[in-house]
């Protein structure tokens, strides 16, 4: 009976068997799954590119997770590096403000120029003395530079000398001096220009740098001698060429333009003397051809001539349309070659006040309509009118 009872008490738990449960746990699980699947209104295909953009997708955001972790560290590595220790100074204001010898040691070093000034009260006339330059920035590939200097006087800038040029140095020495005419009245408002250039055979010239003595700072009656840092070249302010006042009719049913010029002001000195010999000339130009030329008469020793001269040109109303009014304003030279002040032009193709004078005389016909007009330099005027260097306007 004990065997027997055994045995009968055995079976039970033989036939139970943990792996049966979890085969059963698994195909139920597998079921539902199916049986989700089933449920979705979409062909399996398309289910399969979901799961894979998906999975596309999460990858892309673990990549982008690691790539900034990456940074991070290098970043604290490079903060690291810092040496706390080495910054002098117990406040913070010692890390936020710099000292002057940090900023000064900040701007470049472009050399050095010694220099004289000496002023003769009788001949009215300034020497201005170029004596040599040292540690000069060194512009070209092979660590020198091939200098020279040009000097000049502001505002006017009428004459312009310059030294030789000295090859392959940083420490050239010049001992030139260049003279230049200066009223006792006038020299104060003088300002010397010395610009230390590196020479170029075949591109243009670069500036190393400059020195700029305002004749109102030094004493003329003494002879100055100094050295003085050089500085970056600034761009000289426009040279004001002077002021034109003319008046402009057209009277349609005889075709006849009418210009009068009146006078001018301010005009840039041309001579030595501090004047100028000036005179005015006009041109018709059409497409770049000239039609017809007149010229007033010359007006000696004066920046500010009185002309009052008439001229009348034969326009049609179909030119008047197209034709182009170039006025200048010349210095006359009897023993060499006739200087342009300044010049401008007036057309439907101008810009500015010129084109509001030129409108205002073909709105009002038979009316003279009288304006002030400022002065341009010749390339500029050339380049407007589109003609080219090589053929000049003016000869």
């Amino acid at each position: 009976m004990s065997a027997s009872n055994l045995t009968t008490s055995v079976k039970p738990l033989v036939t139970i068997h943990p792996t049966n449960n979890t085969q059963i746990t698994t195909r139920e699980n597998g079921n539902i799954v199916s049986n989700l699947i089933n449920k979705i209104p979409l062909p399996k295909w398309a289910l399969y590119a979901i799961a894979a953009g998906v999975g596309l997708v999460i990858l892309i955001c673990v990549i982008c997770i690691c790539v900034k972790c990456c940074c991070k560290k290098k970043k604290k590595k490079k903060k690291e590096q810092v040496n706390m220790k080495s910054i002098n100074g117990s406040t913070t204001a010692s890390l936020v403000q710099p000292d002057m010898d940090d900023l000064n040691g900040a701007e470049e070093n472009r050399g050095k120029l010694q220099y004289s000034l000496d002023y003769d009260f009788k001949k009215e006339e300034i020497t201005v003395g170029v004596v040599q330059a040292k540690d000069l920035k060194a512009m070209d590939l092979g660590g020198t530079s091939d200098p020279y200097v040009t000097a000049y006087l502001l505002p006017e800038k009428t004459q312009t000398f310059e030294t030789k040029v000295y090859r392959r140095t940083l420490n050239p020495i010049f001992k030139e001096r260049f003279t230049f005419k200066a009223s006792q009245a006038d020299v104060a408002e003088k300002t010397v220009v010395m610009q230390v250039y590196d020479f170029n055979r075949f591109s243009k010239h670069d500036v190393i740098g400059e020195v700029r003595i305002p004749l109102s700072t030094i004493n003329l009656k003494d002879v100055v001698e100094e050295w003085q840092d050089l500085t970056c070249a600034i761009k000289d302010e426009q040279v004001r060429l002077g002021d034109i006042c003319f008046s402009l009719r057209y009277i349609p049913t005889s075709n006849k333009l009418t210009v009068v010029i009146l006078e001018a002001k301010n005009l840039r000195i041309m001579d030595k003397g501090g004047l100028s010999d000036p005179y005015v000339k006009m041109r018709l130009m059409l497409n770049n051809r000239k039609l017809k030329k007149k010229k007033t008469t010359v007006k000696k020793n004066t920046l500010n001539p009185y002309f009052n001269e008439s001229f009348n040109f034969d326009v049609t109303f179909e030119e008047i349309q197209k034709v182009q009014l170039v006025i200048s304003v010349w210095d006359h030279d009897k023993m060499s070659k006739n200087d342009a002040i300044g010049k401008l032009f007036l057309g439907c193709k101008a810009t500015g006040n010129q084109l509001r004078h030129w409108s205002d005389m073909l709105a009002n016909p038979r009316r003279p309509i009288a304006q002030w007009h400022t002065l341009q330099s010749k390339e500029e005027v050339d380049k407007a009118l589109g003609v080219k260097s090589r053929f000049q306007i003016f000869k």
